[in-house]
């Protein structure tokens, strides 16, 4: 099984806009990359109409990814309906540029981490499920999966396992046209996870969205992850959907600071995203007996 490869366009810039997005995306598709993973940090950055349009041109597909910076948490009473309302808009663009799900970490803002004892946690996550319903329907009326990812402890203090997560998440979970599935990330299940290929078959059919780097968010490949072991648990749950670079540019001092970039990771983004995409090629290649 060959699964398509995507990079997220955090590789190279943030926020994004029209001019970048042609640009990355025209180097990320001479690199080989056969979609951009396309984040909606602030509504109106970008077109999704002219993107659907210039990926088309390129031959490239589209996955969404939503931003919960500043202002947006589903646990706060002050933000919850605007961050419903942006959730809303995710999967307004995923419709637009025909991404069949907006994936993130949908719960409070990313970098909140607080300490709850059993009783706190259940009443959390009893104001997620009833926050990510409506928009979870709202979704699934239009095709749209929310790929909610588990992040680490560093991030967020209340879903970090792929346990945790349909714990949280079992009665919005269920058969396609749910609305709701996950998000896997490899950076984050190398932390938080005994074991990522166990955490990868445990959310089975629930796995909507994979995205990959080194253990050290840098290129996939030269790094300690057991890739072989990855791609056996990604196989035995069936997952044919695509594996997308997600890494970030430390010129941003937003973002280099959201995502705790001190130090090149590479010896350039472009070869960063390169030296994934020629290791995920390959190894997909090794695995299915051409190469």
């Amino acid at each position: 099984m060959r699964r398509p490869l995507g990079v997220n366009t955090w590789v190279w810039t943030s926020p994004l806009d029209d001019a970048s997005l042609l640009r990355i995306a025209e180097r990320a598709r001479g690199i080989g990359y056969e979609l951009l993973e396309l984040p909606v940090e602030t509504p109106g950055d970008w077109s999704p109409e002219l993107a659907a349009e210039r990926l088309g041109g390129l031959g490239m597909g589209a996955r969404v990814v939503g931003a919960m910076g500043e202002g947006r948490d589903l646990l706060d009473d002050t933000f919850r309906a605007s961050t419903q309302a942006y959730l809303r808009h995710c999967v307004d663009v995923a419709v637009a540029v025909g991404s069949p799900t907006v994936a993130g970490p949908f719960s409070a803002r990313t970098g909140r981490v607080w300490r709850m004892d059993a009783d706190e946690r259940a009443a959390a996550i009893r104001v997620l499920r009833e926050a990510l319903r409506p928009v979870a329907a709202y979704a699934a009326e239009r095709g749209v999966t929310l790929a909610i990812e588990p992040l680490n402890r560093y991030e967020t203090s209340l879903i970090n396992t792929v346990t945790q997560a349909l714990d949280a998440l079992d009665p919005l979970l269920g058969a396609g046209g749910s609305g709701v599935g996950l998000a896997l990330d490899a950076y984050h299940l190398n932390i938080e996870e005994r074991s990522p290929a166990s955490a990868i078959r445990a959310a089975g059919a629930h796995l909507a969205v994979v995205q990959v780097c080194g253990n050290d968010r840098g290129p996939a490949g030269p790094d300690h992850t057991d890739w072989s072991a990855f791609f056996d648990a990604l196989d035995d749950v069936g997952y044919t959907g695509p594996l997308t670079l997600e890494s970030f540019t430390g010129d941003n001092d937003t973002i280099a600071t959201a995502a705790s970039i001190w130090r090149p990771l590479a010896e350039s983004q472009d070869a960063l995203a390169r030296i994934t995409y020629d290791f995920l090629t390959d190894h997909q290649l090794q695995r299915s007996g051409r190469l």
